[in-house]
């Protein structure tokens, strides 16, 4: 494949180790002006390492990095790249989320001064917003904290493509789209092809295959560390990129002639959102996997918070697997072992302590099943990878005894193979009896679910068994349109 421009950044040999962990090895890439390169690879493959040596946050331990043909040498750092033209939104953001959204921007962006500095602040930042984001409802005065998931996304997002006095060369979008409903996220890649249409360049990594297809020029398929596959987008379907990354593209959930679960069982839960007007309620019965649809936003995620605290006020309980892991899901300082088995400590007691040897066992147990990519489950949970942090938050609810199991957009940052073994884990603990109530923004996902409740405005608007699913029907009823 040809390009009108020369190479922007070359990464020859590139390797990085974290001590006994070979992150990457002998990575030879390159980025083309005027490019989207795509970047796929299980969880733990190395896309995000390789982003990070060429976002100058991480040091390469051998390999030479060149920007538009002039060798980086070791010094190389954050203020280097973004000097370079580059700019990165990772997966785990970095908004501070207790300033503004027009303050966020005047912490990256350092040209902005003076007595008119906020005014000019809200002016970008609203304008770059405006033209990625149509209709985004942000205003620059906003409080992060006060955002949610993904409109504070939005934010990082639309930041990263301000330019004041720097160059803006490249942008690097990890897991861009992965709290984004699909009419945002398809607002998103629209602008990143008009954005490389203008001669820019775009690294995007996703887990969503379709994503990946349809917007990139090339895809670059990343496995323990290393580059194995390179050709242009068109030249791959879902099936060669699912068996290039190393998976099974198989699903790994069959999908039945659909039986009801509900029919003799009483409701484990009923609910009624708190927007609700009318008598509508949220049910889910025994061994039913009941899903959460809508455009993002529209009260799912506080809808499980309410089922989260009407359980625990009764004694009940209930386990919560995050989608903002880092707000609302890993326990930071610990190990991977501890974040795993702290919902079963009860389990785990000898006498009146904590028994080492069960708490291992456990975890060595939730690993296996999981599939947690670490040498030593006693590591820091931030030493894994985002995909495998949530597979620990997957082990740590699963792990519990609670029978009911509450997902608010779990799924992000976690790559296709590990989704259909996370889809058939569900599946089987579902047939055990344990119910799940699961927000999802991808609607592939509801698939997978017995019943499915859209909400648009904090109140569900649709109500429908899985043999009445369509993809129409639920797009109609979160833009406002009933169904025919």
């Amino acid at each position: 494949m040809t390009f009108p421009y020369p190479a922007l950044v070359t990464f020859t040999g590139t390797g990085k180790s974290f001590g006994a962990v070979r992150a990457l090895s002998e990575v030879n890439l390159s980025i083309h002006q005027g490019e989207c390169l795509g970047l796929i690879g299980h969880n733990g493959a190395g896309k995000s390492t390789l982003m990070q040596v060429l976002a100058g946050t991480l040091s390469a331990d051998c390999g030479v990095l060149h920007l538009a043909r002039h060798e980086v040498r070791s010094s190389y750092n954050v203020q280097m790249a973004r000097q370079h033209g580059i700019r990165c939104v990772f997966q785990e953001l970095s908004l501070c989320p207790n300033l503004s959204v027009a303050e966020n921007l005047r912490l990256m962006s350092p040209a902005i001064r003076g007595w008119g500095w906020r005014r000019q602040a809200k002016a970008l930042i609203d304008a770059s917003l405006d033209e990625i984001f149509p209709g985004h409802g942000i205003a620059a005065d906003d409080i992060v904290a006060e955002l949610p998931i993904g409109k504070r996304q939005m934010v990082e997002i639309a930041r990263a493509f301000v330019q004041v006095d720097e160059r803006l060369e490249l942008v690097i979008l990890d897991e861009p789209t992965s709290s984004l409903d699909a009419r945002v996220a398809e607002q998103l890649l629209g602008f990143v092809r008009r954005f490389v249409a203008g001669g820019g360049s775009v690294v995007l990594i996703s887990h969503i295959l379709g994503e990946m297809l349809a917007t990139c020029d090339r895809i670059a398929v990343m496995r323990d560390g290393r580059i194995v596959e390179i050709r242009p987008a068109g030249d791959f379907s879902h099936v060669s990129l699912v068996e290039c990354m190393g998976s099974a593209a198989k699903e790994a959930v069959q999908q039945q002639a659909f039986v009801s679960r509900r029919e003799g069982k009483a409701a484990v839960v009923e609910q009624r959102p708190a927007r609700q007007v009318d008598g509508q309620t949220v049910k889910a019965h025994t061994g039913e996997i009941v899903g959460l649809a809508g455009l993002a936003g529209h009260g799912q995620s506080q809808l499980l918070i309410q089922v989260l605290r009407q359980r625990i006020t009764r004694g009940q309980g209930a386990a919560l697997v995050a989608g903002d892991r880092q707000t609302d899901g890993v326990f930071p300082l610990w190990s991977i072992a501890e974040n795993i088995t702290i919902s079963s400590l009860a389990d785990l007691k000898r006498g009146a302590l904590i028994d080492p040897q069960a708490e291992r066992a456990m975890a060595g147990q939730w690993q296996a099943r999981m599939g947690i990519r670490t040498p030593d489950m006693d590591n820091p949970i931030l030493s894994l990878s985002g995909g495998n942090q949530q597979k620990a938050l997957f082990a740590r609810a699963l792990a519990s005894r609670n029978d009911l199991i509450l997902m608010d957009d779990p799924m992000r940052g976690v790559d296709v193979g590990t989704k259909r073994e996370v889809y058939s884990i569900i599946a089987q603990e579902a047939a055990k009896g344990r119910t799940f109530i699961w927000y999802t923004t991808e609607l592939e996902e509801l698939d997978y679910c017995d019943h499915i409740y859209v909400f648009r405005d904090g109140q569900v608007v649709l109500d429908l068994p899985r043999n009445e699913l369509s993809e129409e029907q639920i797009l109609r009823c979160s833009f406002e349109e009933q169904p025919a």
